[in-house]
This record gives structure tokens, sequence and C-alpha cells, in this order.
């Protein structure tokens, strides 16, 4: 169990440590909490420029707003206590 606990700290640390990944997920956590998430899919869907396994990573990210806030409850966390 503590073993999983210190993988999942390590994900969510990495995810702090990417500027890119730090602040899209932020973004999308906002949209989440505004039930915007449906247009962000569409527009993913829509978006020519974007290559398949961008657009099933933010789409699958987008389908999962409990991780979303998660990850963003943990990010406002680190930038309280740095």
């Amino acid at each position: 169990m503590l073993e999983l606990w210190f993988q999942d700290i390590e994900s969510l640390e990495a995810i702090n440590q990417d500027a890119e990944t730090r602040d899209l997920i932020l973004r999308m956590a906002g949209l989440a909490k505004g039930g915007r998430l449906g247009t962000f899919i569409d527009a993913v869907d829509a978006d020519g420029e974007l290559d398949q396994h961008t657009k099933d990573w933010l789409t699958e990210l987008a389908r999962d707003e409990t991780f979303l806030l998660a990850v963003e409850d943990y990010l406002r966390r680190c930038r309280y206590y740095h």
C-alpha cells in the first residue's frame, strides 16, 4: 500500500515539475468546476493540428474530473508550502 502511495506522489510531483502539463491540468480543472469540459473535448476533437495520441490523452484526462480536481488540490497545496 505504501508503495502505491509513493507512486501517486511521484506522479503528482512530475506534473508539478512540468510547467506546461501543470498549467494544462489547472486549466482543465477550472473547466471542470465550471461544467465546461464538454466544450473543451469538442474543441480538442475539432483541432486539426493535434495528433490522435494527444487528442486521446486530453480526452481521457477531461473525462476524469476527480483526477483533475485531485491534482489541482495537490498543486495548490504545493504552491502554498513552497
